[in-house]
């Protein structure tokens, strides 16, 4: 039975639909230091939220846990490389609070608009002064989307229902589908920040996005307009904002998350002027509560149950049906991995992989990370599959490059891959059989139609008679049976390989001969899983 542990506060309906689903819930909000690493270690998946703090140190040794799904939108409390490190799946849950975030951003505009939180403060402590909190007007102006995601789209539109005039920075979105929308569309922050009433920001918090909106950017805008950030804290540096608001460079600001939270006593916006702030209540709706835990959950119980990944920070998503159709070409990803890791030779800079005729329209990262996988496995002590391979080999200095071109060649479907090596580059070309049957179509320059299973001796030679029969003599001599053979040439009497399949691993003795024949220029022996074996991570 598989073991999810919940490590922080989830509703209970997320609970019931792991327990309905026959799961073993471990559910101790709260646990920290060790006590959290063991309970990471013994179960499969967890489920956290803000909280705890997932750091590297969690993932040094994870047992048997595979995933962990953030009841939220934001990762930044776990630490993604150092999971994704160790094939742990970290996922989210995007959709389960859009809605209350979008409303909460629409709340701060309105409430900055219309001095709403000053003008309560006045009257609680017994004033009355109507012209003092004069506010402007929403309809007409302009609003400033960075980030046109789940959360961003919602906001837009609920701003268009306020007849504001929308702009969108977003490198994903085009100027033809924002205007579908009804909205327009800047370049960059240049082009947008001086045409803006007011600014929000809906991006994640990362190396390029942090102080995003810093003195320089503020400097850009209006003395009319106000900036919003319900999204994550340090995307708009706090220090510059509460310099901007007290120098009147801008107009006013609302925001509901902070670089350090809880917030500490020193923070400047405490005593900015013109400023709304609340504790991160973007999410913070029953609705989105419910949400996220019935989201997460249902990720949870889909991943442990099924295998499925969806909404994954850290790899493709994939659902059973797409990896039933897809998993031979990700065995014979895998397989020319480790045939590269075994015939190239020095260090490998990089892998070039080409998806040729019907594999170009499949889910080529999956492949790409499957093969990535094969060519690590083979030198690295365990621990590769197929959500940590690329960062491996990033971490290797390893670049992986992928291309695709639907266009039919000698076979429907065709992966070419190329390793770089200080050494030169080798070359090998695989399809499939039927619909499961993996087959070695290319290695050097050499066609061939070869089994990619099993012990394989590769040796490079002469094309002259009676060669063939040399080695299978001697294979013989030493008690080795060759299960399949496969020759391929450039032209006739000139360089060539042959590829045997062996029932065994050969002896060192029975090498030695076979490289003892002056036509040999070359010996490889090649060990790949058995016809049909997958990695657990696949099967």
């Amino acid at each position: 039975m598989p073991r999810v542990l919940i490590a922080d506060k989830l509703e209970a309906a997320g609970v019931e639909i792991l327990t309905a689903a026959g799961i073993e819930v471990d559910n101790r909000p709260g646990l920290k230091g060790d006590e959290l690493k063991a309970a990471l270690r013994a179960a499969d998946a967890a489920i956290v939220r803000s909280q705890p703090k997932l750091t590297a140190e969690y993932f040094e040794d994870v047992g048997n846990l595979r995933a962990i799904a953030r009841a939220g939108v934001g990762v930044d409390n776990i630490d993604v490389p150092a999971a994704t490190r160790k094939g742990v799946v970290v996922m989210n849950t995007p959709g389960g609070n859009s809605v209350s975030a979008a409303e909460h951003t629409i709340a701060l505009l309105l409430a900055l608009s219309r001095r709403v939180p000053a003008a309560d403060a006045v009257m609680k402590a017994g004033g009355w002064d109507r012209n003092k909190f004069v506010g402007t007007e929403v309809a007409g102006k302009t609003l400033g989307v960075v980030g046109l995601g789940r959360i961003g789209r919602e906001v837009a539109r609920r701003a268009k229902g306020l007849d504001m005039r929308v702009i969108a920075l977003d490198p994903f979105v085009t100027p033809a589908k924002a205007s579908e929308l009804g909205y327009e569309t800047a370049a960059n922050l240049d082009e947008l920040l001086p045409k803006v009433d007011y600014l929000t920001v809906h991006v994640p918090l990362g190396e390029g996005t942090k102080s995003l909106i810093g003195a320089s950017e503020l400097g850009m805008m209006k003395k009319t307009a106000r900036v919003l950030n319900v999204a994550r804290g340090g995307i708009v540096d706090e220090h510059a904002l509460a310099e901007a608001l007290a120098n009147g460079t801008i107009a006013g600001a609302g925001i509901d998350v902070f670089s350090v939270e809880p917030v500490a006593a020193d923070n400047p916006l405490l005593k900015a002027p013109n400023v709304v702030l609340t504790p991160h209540l973007g999410a913070s709706t029953l609705e989105a509560q419910e949400n996220v835990a019935l989201e997460a959950a249902q990720l949870i119980a889909d991943f442990v149950l099924k295998g499925q990944v969806a909404n994954a920070v850290n790899m493709a998503a994939v659902n059973p049906a797409e990896l039933a159709e897809v998993r031979p070409y990700v065995d014979l990803a895998r397989r020319l991995g480790l045939l590269q890791a075994q015939t190239a030779q020095g260090a490998v800079r990089k892998a070039t992989l080409s998806y040729r005729g019907e594999l170009a329209g499949q889910k080529t990262r999956l492949l790409t990370a499957a093969f990535t996988a094969g060519l690590l496995e083979y030198r690295l002590s365990g621990g590769v599959n197929l959500v940590n391979a690329e960062l491996l080999a990033r971490e290797r200095g390893i670049e992986i490059a992928e291309s695709a071109n639907p266009k039919k060649g000698d076979f429907a479907a065709l992966l070419h891959t190329e390793v770089e090596t200080e050494q030169g580059t080798t070359v090998a070309a695989g399809t499939l059989f039927g619909d499961q049957y993996v087959r070695l179509v290319q290695l050097g320059p050499y066609r061939m139609e070869g089994y990619l299973d099993g012990v394989l001796l590769v040796f490079l030679h002469r094309d002259v008679p009676g060669l063939i029969g040399f080695v299978g003599t001697i294979f013989g001599t030493y008690g080795v049976n060759i299960a399949q053979m496969t020759v391929g040439r450039v032209a006739p009497g000139g360089e060539a390989i042959g590829i045997l399949n062996l029932d065994s691993p050969p002896p060192e003795q029975a090498i030695a001969a076979v490289k003892g024949h002056p036509q040999i220029v070359s010996v490889n022996v090649v060990k790949l899983p058995k016809a049909g074996e997958l990695p657990g991570w696949l099967g």
